[in-house]
Formats: C-alpha cells, structure tokens, sequence
C-alpha cells in the first residue's frame, strides 16, 4: 500500500540508523515517526527519477543542511539516491533554509534540497524540497515521489560498497563559508528593496531602546546576524549561542502566537531569551526569535507588567499599512489560522486591496501569490503570512533582472517589520479579533476526511451550539486547495463574523480545532465549542 511520505511541510522524523532495506525504512516512518539514511537514498532515487517533471533545465541539485547531529549521514544518504539516478549534486553545506532557497537560484539548480525538521528537537530532521524557481514542491508531486519510493522498494537492487562511498559524496563542494558570505549580501539587497518599498531613507527605531536581544535558536543566523542588524543600524546581541543544542530552549519553536508574560514568569522560564530580556517601557522591541532553520521570526514587545509576542499576522498588518504609503493595491495573503481581523480589515486601506485565504503551510501562501509575481524594478507589493511568524515576501532572482521569487526568510521578516513600523500610522492598525486552537492526539485520522458522516455530525453539533448562542446566519461550509480533510466554517452570529476549522495534522496522529472570532466578539458561551469537539472528536476517533 502506498502512504503519502510528506507532512504539512516535507519529511519529518526522528533520526535512526541505516534501515536494513528500504521496506523497513518506509514502514519506520510511518510506524515510529523515524528517518534514517536508508529512507533518504530511496526519496532520492524517487526524486531524480522525477527531476525532468520540475521547470528548468539539467539535473543539478544543490543539498543544505542544519547543525542536527545526525543529518551528516541523512545528507549521505539523499547524495546517494539523487547520483544513482543521474543527477549533478552540489553541496552547499550548513546554511538556513532560505539559503538553501536562493542557493538553487544562485547556481540555477533544478532542485534544492533541505535536511531540517525546522523547530522540531535536534534528534529530529527530515527534507524539503525546492524547485528551479525556489517553490516548495505541490502535493501532487509528493504523491508521485512516494508511488516511486514504493516501487524502487519492491525491486531486487544492490549497491556497490565502492560505489556507495564514492556516489554518498556530492560531484562538487562550494567553501564551507558559502551560506554565511551569500546570505547576508542577499539579505543587504533585500534591505535596499525594502527601504524603497516603505519610503525609508535610512532606518530609525525609536521602540528599540537597547540592544535587541536574537535568538537564532542556535541555527544558521546565530553566527553572523546580529553582526548584520548591527553594522546595519540595529543594534543586536545574539543569545542563542548559549545553547546546548539546536532548538533546545531558545527559538520561536518554543513560543506560542498569543503567548504573554509577566517579568517574572519571563525571568524563572527555562527559554534562554526570556531569561534575559529586561523590564522597558511599554511598546518596546525587546526581543526576536527566529526557527531553527531561520524561515520564520516571533517578535517580542515589553507591556506594562511583562512581555508579548508580536506575531505573523500583526507584523504583515504593520507592513501592508506602512506600504500602503507607497502604493495602493496590496495582495495580502492569510492561512487559515490567521486572525480574521487581518484579511476582514485590509480593504479599509485601499478598495483595490486584494486578499486571499489559504490553507495551512508557507507553499500556500506562495502558491496564491505566485501569479503576482509580474517583472518589475520595483518590488511587488505581496504579502504572505501565518500567525506562527512565517512570512513570505519578495525576492530579487540573482540572474534574472526584473524576475522575482517568494521566500520565508526570518531574517527578511524582521527587517520588514522594523522598518514597516518606523513609518505605520499606528492609528491604522487592526483591531485584533480571538482566536484558539486546540489539538486532540493519538485519534485514527482515517476516520476524518471533512466530508463523511463525521464530518456531518460535527457540522450538526457546531450549528446547534451556536444557534443557542444567537441568530446565526450567511452559513458556509467551505474547503480549500491543499487541505484535503479540513473542514471551514463560516457564519455570523447577531452579525458578527466568525469561522471554525477542522482538520486532520500533516504529521502527527492528532486532528485540531480552531476557531476565530473578529475584532470585538465576545468569546464567551461561543467558544464552549471548543471543548465540546475535541471530547467528541476523541471519543469518535479511537
């Protein structure tokens, strides 16, 4: 039976050794959440096998890795699948994932390839892939690699001692210091872009009053951004260096989008960045937490009696109002657990704002904004985001004048944000609407799919509940590309917008709830659903 290999955002899973055939190493990921060397030979095979499918031209892929333990043998392992099935492979080494991103424009790869598990624990890792133009790969395709992974495993194949070793390393090695040289230079050309997009001359940040405290989560950035944010005017203290591993108590991994504390619940947490933050005056930039493998950023502001997280969908407001001072028609793109007073509020800047909701993952958020993309000398005026603090914004392509990318990079997030709000019309700012999430694990996720009969009891019971919360009206059930079993809920209850989601996790034997209320609503008595499904959905789902 062939079971989909990929998650929400590629493989992910705890790293084990070498499985003794390519069955076991594919039952292990399904079974025990574990990738190993064995499974990363048989994706690559599967890969190259499909290189001809992806835009571009050759067979060269470039691999990158984050400092994980165990990705020397899983980057072995994916070298020796990608060269057994022809391709060219070029190691870039250490570097965060929106460098492995430009890294495939840089040498105009057809393929890039990052070993990471973003914020999951060091013992973990696992892959994403990229296109030619920098685009994480569509479910469809996922769907074709694991058919082929499932087919390579079932034929009668052996290796070479001498040839394993020698196809486990890549045709061509750039310096080790490939990524520290070229991220930093891509990210000064995207400062430039961005200064122009706001109508900055040069940055001032009156809310930032002492160093800014950055936590690299111990990844790529820790060893050369703080020196970038402060040769560049903001003046930066990496913290993360202090960590015993990888995503180990540092990195926005740990933070949550709604998360607030007081000074002294901050200053006894075991999270190396709050520990250190200092009492400022209210609105202060205090603090920035990238993931480990730098594709996203969490911001932390002082309040009167601690500190809060300034997450995605607040700093994609704070940017689009900033940029509406240049430019009127912004497409703005929000996931499904955005706040709905993002999308709800954007068309009281300009009536030729255009917005777009989309399903859960940054490749979504590029997806939808992808068309947009039109050549131009100037950067275009698009916005992706998800509360969890990935943002994906516009790229210069390194060869290509006037042709533009779209990526994740925390770097680029933080800086958008520092410079959007030097000039926001903080008067202009959304009103933030409620939301809450709440997961049920270890349920059968075969039992959901958004529309069985589940699916129908669920919708009955929302309904019921919250017609005994008030006239509920303009009822909509809807689904989205790239959620296969989600379950959208749109109503308004005595007028006032709210919307519910079900769905199934990408990885985890789990299923979450979610609802979102706009600005104003009152949760109470509406928010009982909650608790209601996620009993249900547990006692249903066994």
């Amino acid at each position: 039976m062939v079971q989909r290999l990929f998650g929400t955002d590629g493989i992910r899973g705890k790293i084990t050794p070498a499985a003794p055939n390519e069955k076991a190493a594919l039952a292990a990921l399904h079974e025990k959440r574990s990738v190993c060397p064995t499974l990363m030979r048989l994706v690559g095979e599967a890969l190259g096998h499909l290189i001809d499918t992806l835009p571009g031209e050759g067979e060269h892929v470039v691999i990158g890795w984050d400092q994980r333990p165990g990705n020397k043998e899983l980057v072995e392992g994916i070298t020796l699948g990608l060269r057994l099935a022809g391709c060219t492979v070029t190691h870039i080494g250490v570097c965060a994932t929106p460098a492995l991103h430009y890294a495939v424009l840089w040498h105009q790869a057809r393929m890039g390839c990052m070993m990471t598990a973003s914020h999951n624990p060091a013992t973990d890792s696992g892959i994403k892939v990229f296109d030619s133009d920098g685009f994480k790969t569509s479910p469809a395709l996922e769907d074709e690699i694991s058919s082929i992974a499932y087919a390579l495993s079932e034929e009668e194949r052996e290796i070479d001692q001498i040839d394993m070793l020698e196809l486990s390393q890549p045709n061509k090695k750039t310096t080790e210091k490939w990524a520290v040289k070229h991220h930093p230079e891509w990210l000064s050309t995207r400062f430039t872009l961005l200064k122009k997009m706001f109508g900055v001359e040069e940055g001032t940040y009156p809310f930032i009053r002492q160093p800014l405290l950055l936590d690299c989560s111990k990844g790529a950035g820790s060893t050369w951004l703080a020196e970038w944010l402060t040769k560049n005017g903001i003046e930066s203290k990496e913290i993360s260096r202090a960590a015993t591993e990888l995503n180990r108590h540092c990195g926005a991994g740990e933070f949550s989008p709604t998360a607030t504390w007081t000074f002294e619940q901050a200053a006894q947490s075991d999270h190396l960045l709050l520990q250190q933050l200092k009492p400022a005056a209210p609105g202060t930039i205090v603090g920035a937490a990238l993931d480990g493998d730098g594709d996203r950023c969490l911001i932390v502001e002082a309040t009167e009696d601690g500190y809060k997280i300034i997450d995605g969908d607040a700093m994609a407001d704070t940017v689009a109002v900033a940029g509406h001072r240049q430019t009127s028609t912004w497409i703005v793109a929000a996931s499904i657990e955005s706040d709905l007073a993002l999308l709800s509020s954007m068309k009281r800047l300009s009536p030729t704002t255009k917005t777009v909701e989309t399903a859960v993952g940054d490749r979504w958020l590029s997806h939808a904004l992808r068309e947009h993309l039109l050549g131009s000398n100037h950067m275009p005026a698009i916005i992706g985001v998800e509360d969890s603090g990935h943002a994906v914004l516009p790229s210069p392509h390194p060869h290509s004048d006037g042709a533009w990318s779209l990526v994740g990079d925390g770097a680029g997030t933080l800086l958008s944000y520092l410079l959007a709000r030097s000039v926001a019309d903080q008067e202009l700012l959304m009103k933030r609407g409620w939301k809450q999430r709440e997961s049920v694990k270890n349920v059968d996720r075969s039992l959901w799919d958004g529309m069985n009969q589940l699916s129908n009891d669920v919708e009955h019971r929302v309904k019921t509940h919250f017609e005994s919360c008030g006239q509920v009206t303009q009822w909509k059930r809807k689904r989205l590309e790239g959620e296969a079993n989600l379950m959208l809920i749109e109503a308004r209850i005595d007028g006032e917008l709210l919307s519910l989601g079900v769905r199934n996790s990408g990885t985890q034997a789990k299923i979450s709830v979610s609802l979102r209320l706009e600005a104003g609503m009152k949760p109470e008595g509406v928010s009982e659903v909650i608790p209601m499904l996620t009993q249900y959905l547990a006692d249903a789902m066994q």
